[in-house]
Formats: C-alpha cells, structure tokens, sequence
C-alpha cells in the first residue's frame, strides 16, 4: 500500500474519532474486507492504466456504497470532492466494472456539448469515441447528485487519468485533481471536511 493511501486511511479514521463517529469506524473495520483477486484483475484488464492507489484502497475495503460485509449492507463515508462538507462513498469492485460504460449510456450528449447550458470543463473531450472512464464513487444522496470519475481520454488540455467531479442541477463537469493521489492529498489538506459530527 503506497504512502498516500496509507496517510489517507490513517487521516480519515482520525477524522472519523475527533468528529464522534469512533463507533462507526471501529465497526466498519471490524466487518470490511477486500476485493477478491479475480475482480482486481478484471479491473486491471478493463482499466490499464488504473491508479495503483486506487487497487491499494480496494485492497483495504471493497466499497462502502451499500456493500455487503458480514451480512449486512453498510453505507459508510469514505471520499469527499470539492464541495464542502458532501461526503461519497467508494464504490465496489464489482460495480466499477459493470458500470464501465456509464459515460456512454448517461452522458454522451454532455460529452459532445450539445446543450449549451451544460458546464463541461476543456480538460474534458469533446469525443465518444474510444473514450474511458472509470466510475469509482458516487455521493452521499446515491449518486444523484454528484458522482466522480477517473478520466483516461482527457482533451489535450488535460491530464490522462484526471479526476473529473460529475454535479447534478445545474449539471457541470469539472476536471477536480490531475491523478487520483493529487485527489486523495487534497482531501488530506482539506482536513477531510467532508465527515461532520454525528454523521
């Protein structure tokens, strides 16, 4: 497990106890486990270039988003964006994978910038076309508000493997981090903002 996700995890169960939300904590990592190996591969088979800190947190817990762990189904805070106090959950293994072609099937018009009304950052493509994004976090209300992407087809002004923040009404999409450890250090500065008391 590589530095920043280590000093991630180290910072956010800390956020979790100074915020009164030990109990939580020490029951979401008494119960959480993995992703198994063969889902690891897939994902690595489907996203090349996937971020090793990205691997290393599924390796520590395989999602949060309604995941079944010693059955019974948690939603636990795990990830925060750009927008104060909203917290995401990390999505699973297995719905990474199944939801590989979401920017196809949801937002290829916003892709392609067909409504003039719709934000969409020039760090972002203006193609469909062999684009790849992978979806790895929705928020807080089940993704109907906001969902985060790891972007490997960027426009030329952008970076390959930038952090793109999906916001629902009025619908924008913002390139937020560089790489997903630049998206994790931010959270790190930010003091993890996104966990309040008493979630």
């Amino acid at each position: 497990m590589n530095n920043t996700v280590n000093n991630y995890i180290e910072g956010l169960k800390k956020a979790y106890y100074s915020n009164n939300n030990s109990e939580e904590w020490d029951y979401f990592e008494k119960i959480k486990h993995g992703a198994s190996l063969e889902n690891i591969l897939k994902i690595k088979t489907l996203y090349p270039s996937i971020p090793e800190s990205l691997l290393n947190l599924l390796e520590y817990v395989d999602g949060t988003y309604f995941t079944e762990y010693a059955n019974e189904k948690i939603a636990f805070y795990f990830l925060g964006s750009d927008i104060y106090e909203y917290p995401y959950y990390l999505l699973s293994s297995l719905e990474m994978i199944e939801n590989k072609n979401k920017i196809i099937e949801y937002y290829t018009d916003y892709i392609e910038r067909k409504y003039d009304e719709v934000i969409v950052d020039d760090k972002i493509t203006n193609s469909i076309k062999n684009i790849q994004w992978l979806h790895f976090s929705d928020c807080m209300n089940n993704g109907g508000t906001s969902q985060l992407f790891i972007d490997f087809t960027p426009s030329e002004k952008g970076t390959k493997g930038q952090i793109v923040r999906f916001l629902h009404d009025p619908d924008e999409f913002t390139v937020i981090a560089d790489s997903f450890d630049d998206y994790l250090k931010k959270l790190i500065e930010n003091e993890y903002d996104f966990i309040i008391d008493e979630m």
